[in-house]
């Protein structure tokens, strides 16, 4: 199977039939259909059949998905049973807020390093990860196995901090910084635009 031919839809869809898997696991329910998958999500039977299928043949025609073996292939296709190493670049109030967040270990990420270029908050120590220069950003992806980055710099500074992460071998970035980066094919961004986001709520706010 290439990942890179899975939908970006089907995979956003896979983290929710694993939340309602793992909630029907926890209430002890063995078995579950397509449908009954599509009717908790609103979506159909078909559609649920369809994201599944990219990965291979599931459940038994008739009778439906075992939960604990679904929720486990899950948890495999989406490496949520493994632990994942990231890092911050940026810490402004976004990167300090994120820093001291407490719900990444449940997703298995563990914060390992944050790096900043303004001298006033290298070395500082924030939820027991202390800044550093963002010159030895390589050095500490390399010593501490980072997979994941996190961007959360100014416009002006994150295509540089992009080149650096990537230089270093990172290839999933999720960008907080207002501006589109410039990558290679084979790394894979998630942009979040907090300001675009509001933006459009400020027109249901209206109606």
């Amino acid at each position: 199977m290439n990942k890179k031919k899975i939908p970006a839809g089907t995979i956003s869809r896979l983290f929710a039939y694993l939340r309602e898997v793992k909630t029907l696991s926890d209430l002890s329910i063995r078995t579950i259909s397509s449908s009954t998958i599509g009717e908790r999500l609103n979506l159909s039977d078909a559609q649920v059949r369809k994201d599944l299928g990219y990965f291979g043949s599931f459940g038994v025609s008739g009778a439906g998905y075992d939960t604990s073996e679904l929720k486990k292939t899950l948890e495999g296709i989406l490496g949520k049973d493994k632990k994942w190493n990231i890092c911050i670049v940026g810490v402004g109030c976004l990167g300090s807020a994120l820093l001291m967040y407490p719900g990444f270990e449940k997703d298995g990420l563990y914060v390992m390093a944050a790096f900043d270029s303004n001298p006033k908050k290298i070395g500082k120590s924030i939820a027991n990860i202390t800044v550093e220069p963002v010159d030895k950003l390589a050095e500490n992806v390399s010593k501490k196995n980072i997979s994941i980055a996190i961007i959360t710099t100014p416009a002006d500074q994150a295509q540089d901090v992009a080149d650096r992460l990537i230089g270093a071998g990172v290839y999933c970035i999720m960008n907080f910084a207002p501006i589109k980066l410039n990558v290679p094919e084979n790394v894979k961004v998630e942009n979040v635009d907090l300001s675009h986001a509001l933006e459009t709520l400020t027109y249901f706010a209206g109606k």
